[in-house]
């Protein structure tokens, strides 16, 4: 009688879990699928004209690779590129500068905007300033990407081509972010899942759905859209600027579409788990909202999700529980499988499959460790700034 009861749990543990993975495999938006590439395009009559703002904090050690992408791009009508100096040390604007000058290609402007008054994030008052440069130019859409972006030469035209069959205000797609160290190929995968878990790609670009996400490397904007979703104003405190822009867009009554990019890539290494760690937990217990209960859910839901199935498996065959290690095995099964997609998109080997719930276990420590750096005062830290909890109005809970 005295193993009965905890063989029991444990079964009913494993089977809770296994739950959750056909939760998730059938009801959560086909979110481990990868086919949600650009909708549908079109050649308009009018190519309308477009500004490129790029906000870039001490970026000279990838400009190169990226910046001259922009300037060749292949756009049949007017556009050109703004690039943010957001108070560099590296020489990050003179260097663009120059790259401008030996590529030639689409107009560029280089500004600085000084140092962000209290309630705005470095990136978004520099996104402020560059906003507000286009906006003299009176551009149709603003193209909003990051400084470690390359894109393809059609990569402008293909956007807006997209918003406009689709009607779209906001036009994002996920980067494909480099893969080569060890540690890449651990995290940044499973990165870009557990982030289509949260915000299936599928639910954000359907009409009336509150699933509202972007993605901050490439965020094609119609102008006037900013305008009326105040934005960059109205999310000007925000550390995960690109779900908060969609979020503001969806509020205003806009169309968002996200989806994962062909030729749209980011050139910034993280070979080193210190560097992808900091990636992920400077803005992890932002995302919770800086909430100890959502925290402690989080954690929760991801050690039954994740990492129960192993433990299941490995506890039914210490035990003899055919039952614990049968329900474990078959959620593992399911969570392996709905990550090959990604393995693939990412063109990484199966066999990392199922090293799934190591990786899982490697996320949960970051945003734990999050909300400890932010405890003390260091949470949000990025290039030397450090944001503190910003006061949350009623219409963003």
């Amino acid at each position: 009688m005295g193993q009965t009861a905890p063989v029991s749990a444990l079964v009913w543990i494993a089977v809770a879990s296994l739950a959750a993975w056909c939760w998730l495999l059938l009801c959560q938006g086909f979110f481990w699928r990868t086919d949600v590439r650009l909708p549908p395009r079109r050649v308009p009559g009018h190519w309308p004209s477009v500004c490129v703002v790029v906000p870039a904090r001490d970026e000279a050690a990838v400009l190169p690779a990226s910046l001259p992408s922009l300037l060749a791009q292949d756009y049949p009508g007017r556009a050109e590129i703004v690039l943010v100096d957001d108070g560099s040390t590296d020489g990050t604007g003179e260097l663009a500068r120059d790259l401008a000058a030996r590529c030639g290609g689409l107009p560029l402007t280089v500004d600085s905007p000084g140092e962000p008054p209290a309630g705005w994030t470095g990136k978004l008052w520099a996104v402020r300033h560059g906003v507000a440069l286009a906006r003299a130019r009176a551009p149709e859409y603003l193209l909003l990407t990051d400084a470690d972006i390359a894109h393809a030469p059609d990569s402008l035209r293909e956007l807006v081509a997209a918003a406009a069959a689709g009607g779209f205000d906001v036009v994002s797609q996920m980067a494909r972010l480099r893969v080569a160290s060890l540690w890449e190929r651990l995290v940044v995968p499973a990165f870009v899942y557990f982030f289509a878990q949260l915000y299936p790609f599928r639910r954000i670009g359907r009409r009336g759905s509150r699933t509202a996400a972007a993605a901050g490397g490439c965020v094609l904007l119609r102008a006037d859209m900013a305008e009326r979703a105040g934005i960059p104003d109205a999310i000007r405190h925000a550390v995960i600027d690109d779900v908060a822009l969609a979020r503001a867009v969806k509020r205003a009554g806009g169309h968002v579409w996200l989806g994962l990019a062909d030729r749209v890539d980011s050139v910034r290494p993280y070979p080193r788990l210190h560097d992808l760690w900091r990636m992920v937990s400077r803005s992890a217990y932002a995302q919770l909202r800086h909430s100890p209960p959502l925290l402690l859910g989080t954690v929760a839901g991801l050690a039954l999700v994740y990492l129960v199935p192993p433990a299941a498996v490995v506890a039914g065959a210490a035990t003899g529980g055919t039952a614990t290690a049968a329900a474990g095995a078959s959620a593992w099964a399911v969570m392996a499988g709905t990550y090959l997609p990604m393995l693939r998109y990412y063109r990484q080997p199966p066999w990392l499959a199922p090293l799934l719930p190591f990786t899982a276990l490697l996320y949960l420590l970051m945003t734990v460790d999050s909300a400890v750096q932010h405890y003390r005062g260091r949470g949000a830290a990025w290039k030397g700034r450090t944001y503190a909890r910003p006061e949350v109005r009623p219409d963003e809970g």
